[in-house]
């Protein structure tokens, strides 16, 4: 099925979750923030939440710096 990953097509299997999409996208979780269809995902519900069809999804990665 496709999904849409910041404004951009994505590929994923009918059925993935949340957390399938990060295990994707990055080897390192750690300071990923989703946000589904306008509403924010916490952590916690990652592994729950399963994407349909067009889903829109904005994925923001926190990166530290000093």
């Amino acid at each position: 099925m496709q999904v849409f990953v910041n404004g951009d097509p994505f590929e994923i299997d009918t059925g993935a979750s949340v957390s399938d999409l990060v295990a994707k996208l990055t080897d390192d979780p750690r300071g990923i923030a989703i946000e589904l269809n306008r509403e924010i995902i916490p952590k916690s519900k990652h592994a729950e939440t399963s994407l349909k069809d067009g889903d829109r999804l904005e994925v923001v990665q926190f990166v530290g710096g000093g």
